[in-house]
């Protein structure tokens, strides 16, 4: 079973849910907001590099390119720009589709690499992954991609997804089995949760939510859910233990027995839903 949880906006507690969840019922994390990755901040875990995410980028051969555009002209993205004098390649831009190879007249593009960012892997109370992209780069969605291949050496994950409702997140939760949307009961956390909503509902994947924060802003968060028919799963309150103990960098379902047998008991009605 993979579960994701994401979240329409940042600071709604979507990690603190992620770890928790995956510590309390010991399921392997996957770290997927590549951009600012802190899941491992949470374990005393020495992290190991898996593999390279690389992507493939053009390479041109002057001796045959004609400068006839077509190449840029295809490209969507502007990462090719024709001159009188020679074709200018901006890395940064390339999503490595290699359509510019395949529309050359005269096969005057062959492909390369560059890499774009790490997997790594580490152990201790749970398996853990996350990806990493390199410090400049704009695409995290080919480190998802890759990220999410080692699902396959696990039997169930939690997904923890870059906040907000861009590709990085569609592409966390795209194929899991749930997902938890993580929001707080403020109008920011409601607006944000209805669009992180449509996304789900359009890419057909079982949904369910949490609100964190409980007890602060109003009722306007569970009163859509209730209106929607949207399943609030549970609730975390507003509490001053909980942020103490994750401003420590430690997991409120290790110290408080209660909340560990509830994530374990949510994990549970999760998996019947599926």
């Amino acid at each position: 079973m993979k579960v994701a949880v994401a979240s329409g906006k940042g600071g709604t507690g979507k990690t603190a849910i992620a770890t928790n969840l995956a510590v309390s019922n010991n399921v392997a994390l996957f770290d997927c907001d590549v951009e600012e990755p802190n899941d491992h901040l949470f374990f005393d875990m020495k992290l190991q590099k898996v593999e390279d995410v690389n992507l493939k980028i053009p390479i041109i051969d002057e001796r045959k390119c004609t400068l006839c555009g077509k190449c840029s002209e295809f490209c969507q993205y502007n990462a090719l720009a024709t001159l009188p004098s020679h074709v200018l390649f901006f890395p940064e831009l390339c999503h490595g589709c290699g359509g510019c190879k395949l529309i050359c007249p005269e096969e005057a593009i062959h492909e390369g690499e560059r890499s774009i960012g790490v997997i790594e892997r580490g152990e201790n109370e749970i398996v853990f992954y996350r990806g990493v992209l390199n410090v400049g780069e704009a695409m995290a969605t080919p480190i998802i991609k890759a990220l999410k291949k080692k699902l396959k050496a696990v039997e169930h994950a939690i997904l923890d997804s870059p906040p907000g409702n861009a590709c990085p997140m569609i592409e966390t939760i795209k194929d899991a089995d749930y997902c938890i949307l993580v929001t707080e009961p403020t109008p920011f956390g409601l607006h944000d949760l209805k669009l992180a909503v449509d996304v789900v509902k359009k890419m057909n994947v079982p949904f369910g939510v949490i609100i964190n924060k409980d007890g602060i802003g109003d009722k306007e968060v569970e009163n859509y859910c209730k209106k929607e028919g949207i399943d609030i799963i549970t609730k975390v309150p507003y509490s001053r233990k909980i942020a103490s103990l994750y401003s420590q960098g430690k997991l409120f379902a290790l110290e408080m027995k209660e909340w560990d047998e509830k994530f374990q008991e949510l994990f549970a009605a999760i998996e019947e839903k599926i």
